[in-house]
């Protein structure tokens, strides 16, 4: 007797499926590929292929004087504008040792958290749209169209606010603002349990994420994996808390850094929502001491041509997405010889080669949607 292996469709139960997703995909914030190699629907590789969006924005500051760099450095992580602008203009400013207004500080800080929920809103949305729940992403809009609204009478602009400037912010608040912002802030409290309940309270969603796209803190720690995605696998790190910047330092009492042990995709989520809740609490704070404070300036006068002394420093912030970074070059001169920038999504996108192999394609989408990034972000 003769045995014959029969193959069908060329041997493919030997074969391994190399599967493209994207660069154009609905399951992505942007322009990412992933290449994925499959044995039947597990993932054996992942590899993220980045660069579709690349703009060259760090070789763009050596041609850009130290008030248009501010304009670069907004526009990478469209959903952190604020928070974006920030890092810059502490790197310039301490390269040239100045001090900033106090009441410029407390605006800062609570624009940064203003900025931070606005942020959070968008991936509390987006995330249930991803596994099939369209209703949450109504809320969030609404809630982010509360906060928008405040933000676009300050600055003038609804994505790219352009409201920093090297020694403060670009003007003081219109008449009426501080009542406003209180306003808008309860409001989008009052609401923010519809997140808990219909979202977290989900059979659905829970059985989709709960055990999915554990990240463990050796991973974190080796990718430099930073932000919520590091807290909710337990690596109790924020640098407004160890390394205090802005009004940080006086804000310890109401600051609560949010940790998870688990690393999956439902920690992850966990921890967005409840850095949410926090971020709301944060402003309110800011907003009281603002109102305390006595009328003043909210910047510094600047010369008509802007040099930073030689040298160079590195300044970080705890953007939301993660630990935004700036390491600025000066030779003297009215730009920057060197301007590298260190963003939240390039490395915690990195983790994606340890998070998928082993897992169905079916929790591709879920993992990559509880990552929280923002394609710009890692392209810069």
């Amino acid at each position: 007797m003769t045995e014959t292996t029969v193959g069908i469709g060329g041997a493919a139960e030997s074969t391994d499926m190399v599967l493209n997703i994207g660069p154009q995909h609905p399951s992505t914030h942007g322009v990412l590929r992933l290449r994925l190699v499959l044995d039947g629907e597990r993932i054996q590789h992942a590899e993220p292929v980045i660069g579709y969006m690349h703009r060259g924005a760090e070789k763009l500051f050596e041609a850009r004087d130290y008030r248009q760099i501010i304009m670069l450095a907004n526009r990478h992580d469209w959903l952190s504008a604020f928070s974006n602008e920030l890092g810059v203009v502490m790197a310039v400013e301490r390269m040239l040792g100045m001090e900033v207004p106090e009441r410029a500080v407390w605006l800062r800080t609570l624009l940064a958290e203003l900025n931070r929920v606005l942020n959070h809103l968008m991936f509390l949305g987006s995330y249930p749209l991803e596994l099939g729940g369209i209703t949450p992403v109504f809320h969030a809009f609404r809630e982010r169209e509360e906060l928008q609204t405040v933000m676009e009478e300050i600055s003038g602009g609804r994505m790219h606010y352009m409201f920093n400037r090297v020694g403060g912010l670009k003007e003081d608040l219109p008449a009426g603002w501080l009542g406003r912002a209180r306003h808008a802030v309860a409001e989008v409290r009052s609401r923010m349990h519809v997140f808990d309940n219909l979202v977290l309270g989900n059979e659905i969603f829970r059985g989709r994420t709960r055990g999915v796209g554990v990240l463990a803190p050796e991973a974190v720690h080796a990718y430099g994996v930073s932000g919520p995605i590091a807290r909710a696998s337990g690596v109790d790190f924020d640098l407004r808390r160890d390394e205090p910047y802005l009004a940080y330092g006086e804000l310890q009492s109401t600051l609560e850094v949010v940790t998870r042990e688990e690393g999956d995709c439902l920690a992850r989520f966990e921890c967005l929502l409840a850095q949410s809740h926090n971020a709301l609490d944060l402003a309110d704070a800011c907003l009281d001491r603002l109102a305390e404070l006595p009328p003043g300036p909210v910047n510094q006068r600047l010369p008509k041509v802007l040099k930073a002394p030689e040298g160079a420093t590195y300044a970080w912030t705890e953007n939301p997405l993660g630990i935004n970074g700036y390491y600025l070059v000066s030779k003297g001169d009215k730009t920057p010889y060197r301007l590298k920038l260190r963003s939240a999504s390039f490395n915690n996108i990195q983790a994606l080669v340890e998070l998928l192999p082993g897992t169905l394609v079916a929790d591709m989408v879920a993992i990559l949607g509880s990552l929280f990034f923002v394609v710009g972000d890692i392209d810069k």
